[in-house]
């Protein structure tokens, strides 16, 4: 079973590589190892590249985070990794009470690929979508009727009275 994850990948600030800016970035989205999703290049060349892009990911209920890579296309025609940051579900999930459809601003630190720390930082939004609404159907509430007193009055109120008398209890002290 899955759910679906609505991810905006907002930009990202000072990606670099060999302290150089790289050109063509690109943000790749792996909720799931073989299930990926990817962003259009940055349009700037800067080391502050801006997608402003949404993807949609399914998320397995299983899945305990998701992982960012930012890469950028070389000469040769390739992609390679500038950096990467997982992020746990736990992050944009959310917590018991809060409410469907919560968008989360979220800011990572990107690591290169031996796990070591950049100066380059990802800036997201991540919201879990609503789920689709299963099909209702109104079942009517049985509709509880005393008579009560004199025939001829019950004709003029209606014949019935509604409701059913409740014992009144004293609050413990």
């Amino acid at each position: 079973m899955k759910r679906a994850l609505e991810i905006t990948l907002i930009s990202a600030e000072n990606i670099r590589l060999n302290k150089k800016p790289v050109k063509n970035a690109v943000v790749v989205v792996r909720a799931e190892p073989g299930h990926e999703c990817s962003t259009k290049p940055a349009p700037d060349k800067g080391t502050n590249p801006q997608w402003n892009e949404n993807l949609v990911v399914d998320l397995p209920l299983h899945a305990g985070f998701i992982t960012l890579e930012v890469k950028y296309k070389s000469s040769s025609g390739s992609y390679k990794l500038v950096g990467r940051a997982t992020v746990p579900a736990s992050d944009f999930a959310g917590d018991f009470g809060t409410p469907e459809g919560y968008v989360r601003f979220l800011s990572y630190r990107l690591r290169d690929s031996n796990g070591v720390r950049t100066d380059g930082i990802i800036n997201i939004s991540a919201k879990m979508a609503a789920p689709a609404l299963a099909r209702t159907y109104e079942v009517p509430w049985p509709e509880i009727r005393v008579p009560v007193g004199d025939q001829s009055k019950m004709v003029a109120a209606g014949g019935l009275v509604t409701g059913v008398p409740v014992w009144y209890a004293q609050p413990c002290r």
